[in-house]
């Protein structure tokens, strides 16, 4: 079965844009480097030639990725989302029950997950253990070194 890949529209509308140029002003821009080092002539010996053509490959191997996720894409709708549950989407605000520190996530889909901010992969651990907390609710997740105890505070959408 085929793992689908949850987005918001906005996500989505992002890496559709994201692939439209890929495949039309940056293939030009690479095909024209590749033109150009190959009117300087031998290839063999050609270090911008083969610069273009792994410029090309790299590309090539983008456009199939962005092109797979669009394919697995499931777009969720914002508003068929419980507002008082931990969903996809959702802004987090919880407490480490060992700490006392306050953490803040956001659950969000492949393209958007930046950890350092927070925005963490909705199939990702942490958030798995997340989803469908409710708050004031107790999360155990579980992690490498044995398990973390959250107390929900605060969920926004």
């Amino acid at each position: 079965m085929v793992e689908k890949v949850y987005m918001v529209k906005d996500s989505y509308d992002k890496l559709k844009s994201e692939l439209e140029y890929l495949k039309t002003d940056k293939r030009m821009e690479i095909q024209a480097a590749i033109g150009t080092a190959r009117a300087h002539g031998d290839l063999r010996e050609n270090a911008e030639y083969d610069a273009a053509r792994e410029a090309q490959g790299l590309l090539e191997a983008k456009i199939r990725k962005l092109e797979d996720e669009l394919a697995r894409a499931e777009i969720v709708d914002s508003s068929k989302i419980p507002k008082d549950t931990i969903c996809f989407g959702a802004k987090v605000e919880l407490e480490d029950l060992e700490t006392g520190d306050i953490e803040n996530y956001q659950l969000v889909g492949a393209g958007d997950d930046d950890p350092m901010n927070g925005k963490i992969l909705v199939s990702s651990p942490v958030a798995k253990a997340l989803l469908g907390g409710k708050i004031d609710e107790i999360l155990e997740v579980d992690v490498p070194v044995g398990k973390l105890r959250y107390k929900v505070l605060r969920i926004e959408y």
